[in-house]
């Protein structure tokens, strides 16, 4: 079964540039939102029938569940993932009842759902803003209580990796604060905290499971 990974984090700590020092060849990024990268993105165009390229679109979980099974990268990242809940919500936003929040909840488990089986050498990185809950702690921004009662995005997938920027250095934190959703296998990293670089992540991941990778 391929690796599903969270990278958790509030907009500019460093999620989308930690995809700097990814090779472009054997990524896929599915865009929920089309938004410029923020680096310098030589290898990184958007995919079109005239010009084959890395970076697709995919705003609705059938799209993004086709993109995950079509695809012959080893890396695949989606962000950012929250607007996959957030998009059909505001979609439906003049929906009388409650059913289109279970039906919100079903989409976002679909694309988990293939993003945890697919062939053992697939990575699956999905991008997720955080949010505080009543309590303090923080968690993966969904679209409130009434879906977080339904699924908890978190528990689908065993490694989840927050950002930090402490003193200007952007990282990722992999352990668990107490007050987070963090977690990550024993002995996979070594340091509470690292560089927010993918690259070294997923060398980590592949080295820590024993993945051979194939194709590009």
């Amino acid at each position: 079964m391929s690796i599903a990974t969270f990278i958790l984090g509030d907009s500019g700590t460093g999620k989308s540039a930690s995809l700097r020092n990814l090779n472009p060849e054997k990524t896929l990024l599915i865009q929920i939102k089309p938004k410029p990268l923020p680096f310098k993105a030589a290898g990184w165009k958007k995919h079109s029938k005239e010009s084959p390229g890395n970076i697709v679109v995919g705003s609705t979980s059938d799209l993004i569940v086709a993109y995950l099974q079509k695809t012959q990268r080893d890396i695949i990242i989606i962000d950012d993932f929250q607007y996959l809940m957030a998009g059909e919500f505001f979609d439906r936003a003049y929906e009388k009842g409650y059913e289109k929040f279970t039906e919100i909840a079903r989409h976002c488990y679909d694309v988990l759902q293939v993003a945890t089986t697919l062939p053992d050498q697939k990575r699956v990185y999905m991008l997720c803003h955080t949010d505080t809950d009543m309590n303090g702690r923080i968690k993966a921004k969904t679209i409130g209580k009434m879906l977080d009662e339904k699924l908890t995005v978190e528990g689908l997938v065993t490694i989840v990796l927050r950002t930090a920027v402490i003193n200007g250095q952007y990282l990722f934190t992999t352990k668990n604060s107490g007050n987070d959703t963090t977690k990550s296998p024993m002995g996979m990293f070594d340091d509470e905290q690292i560089g927010n670089d993918l690259q070294v992540v997923d060398q980590a991941i592949c080295t820590y499971y024993d993945l051979t990778t194939i194709g590009a």
